[in-house]
């Protein structure tokens, strides 16, 4: 999270290295602790390197499976111990990604052109 230094009213907040290695550590941990994710990313303004003050993180999970419904997946995973930042996550399964991606989604063409995969 952001930092003040001292007594300036400057905020100091993570760079792009330091949230490139909190996310790094956490996909491998998911990974190993959850059978099913199959692969870990992040996108958007740090995958882009144009992230500011203020900027979060982007994360997409793409699961074998999952029990929880859409719009209960994020809850299943933390994403706040660990991370500089805050974050936003999207779960998939993978085959609501697979037809996504057959069905050209532009959202998820932007993912997969800027995506730095970590797991």
């Amino acid at each position: 999270m952001p930092v003040r230094s001292l007594t300036s009213p400057v905020l100091i907040w993570p760079n792009r290295d330091q949230v490139d290695k909190a996310v790094r550590s956490w996909g491998v941990s998911l990974k190993r602790s959850t059978p099913a994710v199959l692969r870990v990313g992040y996108f958007g303004s740090y995958a882009r390197g144009s992230w500011g003050v203020g900027s979060d993180l982007d994360i997409v999970v793409i699961m074998k499976e999952c029990e929880f419904p859409p719009e209960r997946r994020g809850t299943a995973f933390d994403t706040i111990t660990g991370f500089p930042v805050p974050v936003d996550l999207l779960v998939y399964i993978e085959t609501e990604w697979e037809q996504l991606r057959a069905d050209r989604a532009s959202f998820v063409r932007g993912i997969e052109a800027e995506a730095v995969w970590v797991a």
